[in-house]
């Protein structure tokens, strides 16, 4: 094999000994070996080209790791379940306990909902036939027989997870479609045109097999459902932050959702309080029972000039009506409950931090008159500040913890 040796050739002085600004001449390679010179842009981008591939073989190795074991924890609870009484009681409960110690030993992602998605892909998946590596076979045998469903078979996950193409997330995403038929049919077109989880949601979301299904020119419409949109593609970052993944490695997300969250509240608690004497803070998460159950509020304060209380909510996602709904319930126990006689009814922030954009809404329509809606208004900050003062901060969080 022949070895190409790259040297990098700069020129800082030019003939008469002064300093020589920076030309393309700095930013070229010159192979040996009759090569020629080649681009230092071609260069680079070889380098960040092998270096996304090898990030996304990474990816996929995990995913496919990840996919067998879930598919062996499934058919170790099966085994279980088989081997109980009363089997459909059993198994809950059974889930219910594995739940609870899987998760104090190994953290997130083995809540009841995964277990219950690991059974039901083992169910789907059964008759896959693997190598097994049980004490009793001979190890001179070639023939691969069909897995026996004993608890002391022990399985290669290495040639199980060549079983499984295709990531744990579009897995997951496939066991919600209920029709069997639609459900093959898009495996199919995941793994012969490579989806993205994301272009698999986004087919299963605009049914395209239904639409296929009626379509008069099937070729045409599969030719077309090849064609990825701008929205479908997944960096190798993200497919490394695929939250399947870090919870299968114990890997903790630069921020956690509920990190990032109270970091946000403690520091709108801080602006809102540096704004002027007019916010005084009353608590933080600040329980209140509705009928059976609880909820908390992000921050309560008292603003002195409009002399009302000022209830605040932090949501990491996109503003619904929802929201505004909740809001409302936590604005009436407030004036039932919390509000003195001599104050005016309160006031309701919902604060979205979005990942491209902050929203921040004010709920007034509980109050008694439009003269009032209307001091509200021009008392309380603008809506636009308090939503860059959330951006700005989610923006400045997120920096820092990349910069770790």
């Amino acid at each position: 094999m022949t070895t190409i040796t790259l040297a990098v050739f700069a020129e800082t002085m030019s003939k008469k000994g002064k300093p020589k600004t920076a030309s393309t001449k700095t930013d070229k390679l010159v192979a040996k070996g009759g090569r020629g010179i080649v681009g230092y842009d071609a260069a680079l981008s070889d380098i960040v080209a092998l270096l996304e591939q090898a990030r996304r073989a990474s990816s996929r190795s995990i995913n496919a790791v990840m996919t067998a074991t879930y598919w062996a924890v499934g058919r170790r609870i099966v085994e279980e379940e088989q081997g109980g009484r009363g089997r459909a009681a059993y198994g809950e409960q059974l889930l219910e306990r594995l739940s609870a110690d899987l998760t104090r030993r190994f953290g997130r992602g083995f809540g009841l909902i995964n277990l219950q998605q690991m059974r039901r892909f083992y169910l789907e998946r059964k008759d896959i036939k693997i190598h097994q590596t049980v004490s009793d076979e001979s190890p001179s045998s070639t023939e691969q027989p069909a897995i026996v469903h004993t608890a002391s078979a022990q399985f290669s996950i290495a040639e199980l997870s060549a079983r499984f193409p295709l990531s744990w997330s579009q897995y997951v995403r496939l066991l919600s479609v209920k029709n069997e038929n639609a459900r093959a049919f898009y495996e199919a077109e995941a793994l012969r045109g490579g989806w993205t989880v994301r272009q698999l949601n986004r087919q299963i979301g605009s049914q395209f097999y239904e639409r296929t299904a009626l379509s008069r020119n099937k070729a045409a419409m599969l030719k077309r459902g090849e064609r990825a949109e701008a929205g479908d593609a997944v960096t190798p970052e993200e497919e490394i932050k695929d939250p399947f993944v870090l919870e299968f490695l114990d890997l903790k997300d630069e921020y956690s959702e509920s990190d990032l969250e109270e970091a946000l509240i403690r520091q709108l608690e801080n602006f809102l309080l540096e704004l002027g004497g007019d916010f005084t803070f009353v608590g933080r998460q600040r329980r209140l029972r509705i009928g059976d159950q609880w909820f908390r509020v992000d921050l309560v304060f008292f603003h002195r000039r409009l002399r009302c209380l000022v209830i605040i909510d932090l949501k990491l996602t996109e503003f619904s009506h929802a929201d505004a709904g909740q809001m409302h319930m936590y604005l009436n126990y407030a004036r039932e409950h919390w509000t003195h006689a001599d104050e005016n009814p309160p006031v309701g922030l919902i604060l979205c931090a979005q990942k491209n954009e902050a929203v921040a809404r004010y709920a007034l329509d509980g109050l008694p008159n439009k003269v009032l809606a209307a001091e509200y208004r021009t008392t309380l900050p603008a809506e636009q500040t308090l939503a860059a003062e959330v951006a700005k901060t989610r923006k400045l969080l997120e920096g820092r913890t990349k910069a770790r």
